[in-house]
């Protein structure tokens, strides 16, 4: 998917629910967010990318430990660790959420699918197979009116208006 996506989590993500919010590109938890992946616990495993996105979040390690021991965290922990971006009052959690949203929408919605692609792609393969493609969305990315658009607003001080994708 090439837009961005941003989960916003109130209450309990355990299982299938923080499999979900971790497929998404940012989490924003409110304050009484739960996490966990007890799937151990119950003579299974987690089956919808629990294994591999936990562990590219919050490293081998601590996805090894929630994992085997079906720990659950609060979304300070969350928040400390990597999986949570921000935390925030549970009543502000869908506006900050909205609001984020906003501030992305702002920005070059083509720019910002060639970031997510080369993020994505980046962090399955080595680190010059990474910057090559890199270099060849960043050519793509000025291409585009919205490059022209934006170096123009720059200059001039003011707010660009992107309008490609």
């Amino acid at each position: 998917m090439p837009q961005a996506t941003i989960a916003a989590v109130n209450g309990y993500a355990l299982g299938g629910g923080c499999e979900l919010a971790m497929s998404c590109d940012i989490r924003i938890a409110a304050e009484n967010a739960v996490f966990g992946q007890p799937e151990c616990g119950l003579g299974i495993l987690p089956g919808f990318g629990g294994t591999q996105r936990l562990a590219r979040l919050i490293g081998k390690g601590r996805a090894k430990e929630l994992i085997f021991t079906c720990d659950r965290i609060d979304a300070q922990e969350a928040y400390r660790i990597g999986l949570a971006n921000k935390v925030v009052p549970a009543a502000e959690l869908m506006d900050t959420c909205f609001a984020m949203a906003e501030r992305i929408l702002s920005k070059g919605s083509y720019a910002v699918s060639l970031a997510k692609l080369c993020i994505e792609t980046g962090m399955d393969t080595d680190l010059d197979s990474g910057l090559d493609m890199e270099a060849t969305n960043f050519g793509l990315s000025f291409a585009t009116g919205d490059k022209k658009e934006g170096m123009t607003a720059f200059l001039e001080k003011r707010a660009a208006v992107l309008t490609e994708f």
